[in-house]
């Protein structure tokens, strides 16, 4: 079976060549593995790094480097999806790292009937110094990241999405590409309609990658916001394509903002609302650092997580008022990918 791996990259000459050690690493044959690698216009040396590992094959099926002058990742993912030969697809991040048997493993799921499948993928850090591995911890943590089904889970099972998903080649034929119009949840749109067309999107905890962590507090307060900005512009095209949760700190901080308006009258509903937050918000900070060694970083466990929950809430509240407008442009633009 040729696996077609895609990796769309901008800017990730730090990461790519650890990506590219994983590729070169892989126990599935690599005669049978298509690598495609988008490059999203780097302006550092990634579509370097990516020519030199293309000229350096000598036993991988084929290695395309395919520059995407749209830059965003649907864009680059659906010219990878046109561009491939193989049985089946596997994407994958550029901003991650994959164990030796990744590929085998997700072809052993396919072989084994899936038409879709994936598995874990926890977050790492890069970074040695106590304050990154603080934000790791958040990350990873309850009420950071980790509800998503794709994180971390020992049960094999069928979920609505998945991360560096393998696809057989027929999924695209039957349901199309990613729609190059939402920036930020082109894989929630594109799992809803493969489900819809009928395919299970199989969940293996046996099947593992990592995915690094904004490396500064800024950087991933800017990723939230981002995130929680396309959750409120998607909902208004496609809310079936997204779950309860992804609407929890926008739907937290719009009642904290109502309560507000109340306290004319009363503080009392704020009170009880935003203390009952704080309470779990400390609690949930109290075991983390139990599980750590001691640094006094970890106290600022509890003041990161108030920060992303108001950074992805405003994001989304944000994209819930300009996602009026972008109704109009989403159903007056034709989906071009």
């Amino acid at each position: 079976m040729l696996v077609s791996i895609i990796i769309s990259a901008y800017n990730e000459e730090k990461y790519l060549p650890g990506l590219i050690d994983d590729l070169n690493n892989q126990t599935y044959p690599h005669h049978l593995i298509e690598i495609i690698l988008i490059n999203a216009m780097s302006t550092d040396k990634t579509k370097e790094i990516m020519e030199n590992f293309q000229k350096s094959n000598n036993d991988f099926y084929k290695i395309k480097v395919i520059d995407n002058p749209k830059k965003v990742q649907p864009s680059g993912f659906n010219l990878g999806v046109k561009n491939s030969e193989g049985d089946v697809v596997l994407k994958i991040d550029a901003h991650s790292r994959i164990p030796a048997d990744f590929v085998e493993k997700n072809v052993n799921e396919i072989l084994a009937g899936a038409y879709v499948c994936g598995g874990n993928r926890p977050t790492v850090v890069d970074s040695d110094d106590n304050f990154s591995k603080t934000l790791h911890i958040v990350e990873e943590s309850a009420l950071g990241s980790s509800i998503a089904n794709y994180r971390k889970s020992n049960v094999k099972r069928k979920v609505n999405s998945i991360f560096h998903g393998m696809y057989r080649k027929e999924v695209f034929e039957k349901v199309g590409l990613a729609d190059e119009r939402l920036l930020r949840t082109e894989d929630n749109e594109f799992h809803y309609r493969v489900r819809k067309a009928g395919y299970d999107i199989i969940f293996n905890p046996e099947i593992e990658s990592f995915q690094y962590i904004r490396p500064t507090l800024f950087k991933m307060l800017q990723q939230k916001f981002a995130n929680g900005y396309w959750i409120g512009l998607t909902s208004h095209v496609c809310r079936e394509c997204l779950s309860l949760f992804h609407f929890g700190p926008g739907v937290f901080v719009a009642t904290l903002l109502f309560l507000m308006m109340l306290t004319p009258f009363s503080f009392a509903p704020l009170l009880t609302v935003y203390g009952l937050y704080l309470l779990a918000v400390i609690g949930l900070s109290v075991f983390e650092i139990s599980k750590q060694k001691y640094n006094h970083t970890l106290l600022l466990i509890p003041f990161i997580m108030i920060a992303i929950h108001f950074a992805y809430g405003i994001g989304t509240i944000k994209g819930w008022i300009f996602g009026f407008e972008f109704k109009k442009e989403y159903f007056n633009t034709e989906d071009k990918s």
